[in-house]
């Protein structure tokens, strides 16, 4: 028995990255796979994932979708709900990074961080709690990030997003647990993805790789397989918690 067997997951932003890695190891343990992309460049790519998804066995279907916009993810749910006829796991990986030193950020980089990276995770989640509540039962992981954990300069926003979604993440498994929903968050480090593939050139990338005990960045498959217990009974009795997957940087 698989340990996803005919449970459908919701991934944001899941046509790259840890969220492609989450949504192949998803559906190799038997999940049905609804996931995201936000722009018509990625189209393609999600229709490839698509089709290698489905190559699993199981049902996957990928939606455009902005999930910083409310009534962008209330559109996805409802859809996802009519095509799959229930939502068992929802995933919250969809984010952006938009560094810069505090003096050079401006107001509207600010908000776009916000808008995707924490807004997205209370629209997302207050919108497949429903239907989790319907189904006394649900598990919701929520992406953030050792940087909300840490802060790092040039980071301000992207620290704030992701520190705010650690207390969303508390609060939310305190509000849900006698409804048998569980709700945790994951805490990378620095994961080898087109967001940190500056990060692997000249000298920087051996600086970077000195400060984490294991000694190497993480794959996305690394951040997939602790998504992947969150997400199956095998984590049954635990909710609230942040989960480091950083290879020790964060000790």
């Amino acid at each position: 028995m698989k340990l996803l067997q005919g449970k459908t997951a919701i991934v944001t932003g899941g046509s790259r990255g840890i969220g492609e890695a989450i949504a192949l190891t998803f559906a190799e343990q038997g999940a049905n796979i609804a996931f995201t992309f936000v722009s018509e460049n990625s189209r393609e790519k999600a229709a490839a994932l698509e089709k290698r998804l489905q190559e699993t066995g199981v049902k996957a279907k990928s939606y455009q979708s902005h999930a910083g916009d409310y009534a962008s993810c209330e559109s996805l749910v409802n859809n996802v709900l009519n095509e799959f006829g229930t939502i068992d796991i929802c995933v919250n990986n969809a984010g952006i990074s938009r560094d810069n030193l505090l003096l050079r950020l401006s107001p509207e980089q600010w908000d776009e961080v916000m808008r995707t990276n924490l807004n997205s995770v209370f629209y997302m989640t207050k919108l497949v709690i429903r239907p989790m509540m319907k189904n006394k039962s649900g598990s919701i992981i929520n992406m953030s990030s050792v940087i909300g954990e840490m802060g790092n300069a040039g980071q301000s926003a992207y620290a704030a997003s992701k520190a705010g979604i650690i207390g969303f993440t508390k609060s939310v498994a305190k509000e849900l647990g006698s409804r048998n929903i569980r709700c945790n968050a994951l805490a990378p480090g620095f994961v080898e993805t087109d967001m940190t593939a500056y990060l692997k050139e000249g000298e920087g990338a051996e600086k970077y790789k000195a400060g984490i005990p294991l000694g190497r960045f993480a794959d996305a498959k690394d951040i997939a397989n602790v998504a992947l217990f969150l997400a199956s009974d095998l984590s049954s009795y635990i909710t609230g918690q942040v989960i480091s997957v950083c290879g020790g940087l964060n000790i």
